[in-house]
């Protein structure tokens, strides 16, 4: 876990992640954590608790927080897999825990095994092949490979008709922990 600077006024509004968290988690509850779903490669905004100085994520490879202005957080599935959430106040005890889970995309998406290999394609409308963590190198490589270079081309401005996509910029870089000067 690593600890990262809030930048001022990231010390905002009663944690809920747009509605679906319930309610602070005290670290004396035994009633287990409430649970944030978001889908791999997705994002979900989330509103810290008031006077919240540090927001600590267990595994910053499966979810990934990004700080924004007014006390909001993006909340980025990275990989499959479950880990937590957690916001200290400014003597480092406890606000709120959650539990993030990050989940695969179950719309549009088939799967293929091939014996031990598996291929995805994703089907919006027309099947195309789409590298998804799980694939077999022989399927998730090249595919990878070609969206590499299709990313690196737009962004670079090279090629005829290419246009400027995302690339993620200020996307928090991994960071495990977000914590205030």
């Amino acid at each position: 876990m690593r600890r990262t600077p809030l930048p001022a006024g990231l010390f905002g509004v009663a944690l809920s992640v747009v509605g679906l968290l319930p309610g602070v988690v005290s670290a004396a509850q035994p009633e287990a954590l409430p649970v944030v779903t978001v889908i791999v490669d997705n994002a979900k905004v989330i509103r810290l608790p008031e006077k919240t100085q540090t927001v600590v994520v267990g595994n910053p490879f499966i979810a990934e927080v990004t700080p924004q202005k007014n006390g909001v957080l993006i909340l980025t599935g990275k990989s499959f897999g479950s880990t937590n959430l957690i916001a200290l106040d400014s003597a480092g005890a406890l606000i709120a825990e959650t539990m993030i889970r990050v989940e695969a995309s179950r719309e549009a998406t088939i799967t293929v095994q091939r014996g031990m290999d598996r291929e995805s394609l994703s089907c919006t409308p027309n099947c195309q092949p789409s590298a998804q963590l799980g694939d077999a190198a022989k399927y998730f490589d090249p595919t990878s490979g070609q969206a590499d270079k299709r990313r690196a081309l737009a962004s670079s401005g090279g090629g005829v008709g290419a246009t400027s996509q995302g690339t993620g910029a200020g996307s928090g870089g991994g960071m495990g922990a977000i914590t205030s000067p």
